[in-house]
């Protein structure tokens, strides 16, 4: 049930967008209630991180060559990251805006997403670089803010932050 009101979730977020996104749309696309998908999902926005959470979840595991450069390691770490965003405008738009809600369902979803972006950059750096992963992370944030402000296109980001990591890497060490 919940698998198909996330896949439900995916297939409205590229047809309708976040503004017109609603749970009973979700319900009547999956072929289930709506009182059967707010069991699941409190609100849109945590439908939304949800989907963005199992998009991120399923995102192949890093692989780290320790032979390569920090910055080398770390761009290769968050190229499956950036790219999904990149290839998902529309959901990566709707789940800028979903993660910043302050419902607390989503709250839980939201670290669970940024517990997966720093396990990421950790298996890059390695231990000891505890600045540089908090500014890599504050970093894609921010990123994904601009992106879904519009400020700069999601095809942009796996490009800016892998300068973003050369420039702090490079500083950091």
């Amino acid at each position: 049930m919940v698998g198909r009101l996330v896949a439900a979730a995916a297939d409205e977020i590229r047809v309708a967008g976040y503004a017109d996104l609603t749970v009973r749309n979700v319900a009547s696309r999956a072929g289930v209630a709506a009182a059967t998908a707010y069991t699941y999902f409190a609100s849109k926005d945590h439908l939304i991180a949800e989907v963005f959470w199992r998009r991120l979840r399923e995102l192949p595991a890093p692989r780290v060559d320790r032979r390569r450069g920090p910055a080398a390691r770390v761009g290769s770490a968050l190229g499956d990251l950036t790219e999904f965003l990149a290839s998902e405008p529309e959901l990566a738009a709707a789940a800028t805006s979903a993660l910043l809600a302050a419902d607390p369902d989503v709250k839980h979803v939201r670290d669970r997403v940024g517990a997966e972006i720093r396990r990421r950059i950790q298996a890059a750096l390695g231990d000891g670089d505890d600045a540089v992963v908090q500014a890599l992370d504050l970093a894609i944030g921010g990123a994904m803010i601009q992106a879904g402000m519009g400020h700069l296109p999601y095809r942009e980001l796996p490009g800016r932050i892998a300068d973003v990591a050369t420039l702090l890497v490079r500083n950091g060490r």
